[in-house]
């Protein structure tokens, strides 16, 4: 376990700039928190001790903010950044050196059963707000930007914006920034395309109004 404690402090170390020491870690890191008290739930929801894994998972979402379902398996270097409203169902699998951002949902679509939430690959960033639900895949270094809604497999190398979530970028695997003032806005496009289309009928318009004759 103090293994995985240096662990998990070293990847807040890499991805959080904000980090200044081990102590404000310790004390002052929900998502910290919250990842290894999922680690002890974890292991006895495998050891299918009745009860407490829920317990620890209901005081952990108390104390943070986080609720993980003890039935997640999480991989390593696993990080949640500010962590406030991160929602993760019973089903959910997360490879290692995954990257979430507050108020994140990793959850199901209704009340089926069997694998019911999302899997993701390695690399994976989840940006703030966004929905991942269901049974499907993210792949591989993907990128999910904020307020996405993602319902459809996410292929590897790939950023997904927008509601419902669709792929605009394919980057290379070492890209790991998720830059949403860089991002495309598919809504804005359509609606930019929507105002020129309807800019050109008025001209057809005010064009055919005046080629026809007047009465007096």
């Amino acid at each position: 376990m103090f293994g995985v404690i240096r662990e998990q402090i070293d990847t807040i170390f890499r991805e959080d700039p904000a980090a200044k020491s081990v102590l404000e870690i310790l004390l002052c890191y929900p998502g910290f928190h919250a990842a290894i008290l999922h680690r002890i739930a974890h292991r006895l929801y495998r050891a299918n001790v009745p009860l407490l894994p829920r317990v620890i998972s209901q005081i952990s979402r108390f104390f943070t903010g986080i609720e993980i379902h003890p039935g997640a398996i999480i991989g390593r270097r696993f990080f949640i950044d500010h962590g406030m409203g991160v929602v993760i169902g019973e089903t959910t699998e997360v490879g290692d050196d995954v990257l979430i951002y507050q108020n994140v949902t990793l959850g199901g679509t209704g009340n089926e059963r069997g694998k019911r939430h999302p899997t993701l690959g390695n690399n994976v960033v989840v940006g703030t707000g966004a929905k991942v639900l269901g049974g499907i895949r993210i792949g591989n270094n993907a990128r999910i930007g904020a307020g996405a809604v993602v319902v459809h497999p996410v292929p590897d190398n790939s950023t997904v914006v927008g509601i419902p979530g669709r792929v605009v970028r394919y980057h290379g695997v070492q890209e790991g920034v998720l830059d949403h003032g860089m991002m495309p806005d598919p809504e804005g496009q359509e609606i930019e395309e929507l105002k020129q289309r309807l800019s050109a009928l008025e001209e057809r318009l005010k064009t055919v109004e005046s080629a026809q004759p007047k009465c007096f």
